[in-house]
């Protein structure tokens, strides 16, 4: 009894758990706080805790086959080694097909920018000469539409891929399996923000008859081009690699800058590829990145009982995911608006939602992850400040199976970015992965609008999860 009245006569030092309002009536009295940020797993709903329950009681074997997805995630290697019209490499892409970024989804269905990308590469390809003709077509079901996650590639913002374009050819040289991506386009009127007009065409025919076999014969002359190698030392240099590329874009050029001069050397467009290749293209390597990336999680597929996202896609419309152990099975929501800063003269009201394959470098934990190491990138993207940016990088590591020491980001001590986001962390944390991202126009044909933070829909976790459960576990 003693002992309890002298308890009330000490200084009161308390560890508050839970609503912060909890510790007023210590704090009115003077007492110390430490204050404990919690909430209850998936915010108390009961069936999602049913759920990570049933999970719990498989955890050995699902963490078991979560090692087994990061190990193949951090053992991948990219390697660039030809550059090649698409119809002559993307598996199943036949003519009068068009691959687009995101879960599938019919053209009536597609967004603005989508739509104009759709009838620029009808055009570019010689199928239609306007828009006009470009939509008889379609609604005459002459034109074939298809994910680019199907055709084991991916493409930026609408991710347009038909037969002409040419694209890179990386080979996951430790498990032998081989993703696709156009070249990036440059900045201002691009197709991949939805513009169609002439200088679109024409700067995308430039690309597939110079660009294209130059760079196509400089890989081979080098005997190929390890990609990883670049993105490790790209993240020493500042990039993160989804929305800056800098570094990595001009490692890329000195790695081959030997070769691209011997195959132009005397060439009239000489001066036109080395310009566009370093100084017009900030964000060249963007493709390759997701090209690599890609090439990582195609081979991290298919092992049962892994809870492993292992792709993220926008198309605008819906934001879809796929995780390990259900292959290529798609989990959909509506896409949500990307918070960040707009070019002077827009706003919100002008911004296209979320869009792209570009999501699948953050997979692999480059992109959003990597952001506290990209201190130039915090402003574009409107993160805020650096040390925001480092608390993203932070809180991605909540969610996520391990670090991939590979990539190591400087500023953070090396430490390895996060790697493999767990849907049994997302559901549980509601934390959701954080994805830099560029804003499109609503309309076709306007371009870029801004740069900023996406975040997928916590519905398409929690739907993956029950299936995960029902299907792989048998609960």
């Amino acid at each position: 009894m003693s002992d309890a009245r002298n308890l009330f006569k000490e200084e009161v030092d308390v560890v508050n758990i839970g609503l912060k309002s909890f510790s007023d009536s210590i704090d009115n009295i003077g007492g110390k706080i430490t204050h404990v940020k919690w909430t209850p797993p998936a915010s108390g709903n009961t069936e999602l805790v049913d759920l990570l329950f049933k999970c719990e009681l498989h955890s050995e074997e699902i963490d078991a086959a979560n090692k087994e997805v990061v190990d193949i995630i951090m053992s991948g290697q990219p390697v660039l080694l030809a550059v090649r019209p698409a119809r002559e490499v993307v598996p199943g892409l036949v003519d009068h097909m068009i691959l687009h970024a995101g879960p599938p989804i019919e053209y009536n269905e597609m967004c603005g920018p989508m739509k104009g990308a759709v009838v620029g590469a009808m055009i570019y390809e010689g199928w239609a000469k306007d828009e006009e003709e470009a939509e008889k077509l379609i609604l005459e079901g002459k034109i074939q539409f298809d994910c680019n996650h199907h055709h084991h590639a991916v493409g930026p913002m609408t991710g347009m891929i038909t037969s002409s374009m040419p694209v890179f050819v990386v080979e996951n040289e430790k498990y032998k399996n081989r993703a696709y991506c156009t070249i990036n386009e440059g900045i201002g009127e691009v197709m991949r923000f939805g513009a169609n007009g002439p200088k679109v065409i024409e700067r995308l025919r430039w690309i597939e008859k110079v660009l294209a076999p130059v760079l196509d014969e400089a890989v081979k002359k080098a005997g190929g081009l390890n990609l990883k190698n670049v993105m490790a030392q790209a993240l020493a240099m500042g990039d993160e690699m989804h929305q800056r590329n800098v570094a990595a874009s001009l490692q890329f050029y000195k790695q081959l800058c030997g070769e691209i001069q011997d195959v132009v050397n005397g060439k009239p467009y000489a001066h036109e590829v080395i310009e566009f290749l370093v100084k017009k293209n900030d964000q060249f390597f963007l493709n390759l990145a997701m090209a690599s990336s890609k090439s990582i999680m195609d081979a991290a597929r298919n092992v049962k009982k892994s809870t492993v996202v292992t792709a993220l896609s926008r198309n605008g419309v819906d934001f879809g995911l796929n995780i390990s152990s259900l292959g290529y099975r798609w989990f959909t929501a509506p896409v949500k608006m990307p918070v960040g800063l707009y070019f002077p003269g827009f706003s919100e009201k002008d911004a296209n939602g979320d869009m792209g394959d570009s999501s699948i470098t953050e997979c692999i934990g480059i992109g959003g992850c990597a952001m506290g190491c990209s201190p130039a990138v915090v402003n574009f993207v409107g993160a805020g400040s650096v040390s925001k940016a480092i608390e993203y990088s932070q809180s991605m590591g909540e969610i996520t199976v391990a670090k991939n020491y590979n990539l190591p980001m400087p500023n953070l001590n090396f430490e390895g970015v996060p790697n493999g986001f767990d849907i049994r962390k997302i559901v549980e944390t509601g934390i959701l992965p954080v994805i830099n991202t560029g804003m499109a126009h609503k309309k076709p044909g306007i371009g870029q609008v801004g740069a900023g933070i996406a975040q997928p829909p916590m519905e398409i976790f929690e739907e993956a999860l029950r299936v995960f459960v029902h299907e792989q576990l048998g609960e």
